[in-house]
């Protein structure tokens, strides 16, 4: 059903003893489709003790400010999106017998209520601020999605790559120690794609690197249907603009 590819020998060997799944689902990205979340839930429940599923909602707004939505629309879309994306979750665990779907979901406001979560964002941001060889590998990170969203010939603006970073400081701390956050450990994040800057933060090649018990899966579905099976790596993980509302 799916490929499953530790990220490096590091997250390899967590494989055997790992008591945590986080599988990360991107907003306005058309590869979660109600029945790849089913066929995800129903691998992460038989095969982990315990499982989350990662939404950054309310954060995706950032990188549509990026894109230059007013602020206040662009906190309703991703709120809209966000919830359109949670329901989608919680019925596929509900159609595997979960009887607490909502349990497993963590989005930001929960997230933010977590103090483990935001002591690693406060993190997040005071590298971002003080460590040049973090930062541009943050902004890289972002720069590639805005640039498949610009006019062509053009690119994005310092400005731009500013506001579109926030979404993926919001994301690190999952990326970081989504065990810890969780209460389970050790670990792994999910997602459907090899990104650069998580091969460099899970190979422990910036002055920050994820906790000891922290790994990273990439998972791919083989039958690879959908709109979002064919995008290169890190559209979706550093807040893909949307293609539509839901």
């Amino acid at each position: 059903m799916f490929e499953i590819e530790p990220l490096t020998e590091r997250c390899r060997g967590l494989m055997p003893t790992a008591a945590h799944i986080c599988i990360g689902v991107s907003p306005f990205n058309g590869y979660f489709t109600g029945p790849r979340l089913l066929r995800l839930a129903e691998w992460a429940l038989r095969r982990f003790p315990h499982v989350h599923f990662f939404v950054p909602d309310t954060a995706a707004a950032y990188t549509l400010e990026a894109l230059g939505y007013p602020p206040e629309r662009a906190r309703h879309k991703a709120q809209r999106q966000g919830r359109y994306v949670h329901n989608k979750i919680c019925t596929a665990l509900r159609e595997l017998g979960v009887r607490d779907p909502d349990d497993l979901v963590l989005g930001m406001e929960r997230l933010q209520r977590t103090p483990h979560y935001t002591n690693l964002l406060g993190e997040a941001h005071r590298r971002f601020r003080r460590d040049d060889g973090f930062r541009a590998a943050c902004l890289d990170a972002c720069h590639w999605v805005l640039d498949q969203r610009m006019p062509p010939g053009t690119g994005p603006t310092e400005e731009q790559l500013r506001h579109a970073v926030r979404y993926f400081l919001a994301e690190l701390p999952l990326f970081a120690d989504a065990g810890g956050i969780a209460g389970h450990s050790p670990s792994f994040f999910v997602y459907h794609h090899r990104v650069a800057f998580l091969e460099r933060f899970f190979g422990r090649e910036l002055e920050w690197w994820p906790a000891d018990g922290q790994g990273f899966l990439v998972v791919r579905d083989r039958t690879m249907d959908g709109a979002g099976a064919r995008r290169p790596a890190g559209a979706a993980v550093t807040g893909e603009a949307p293609g539509g509302d839901h």
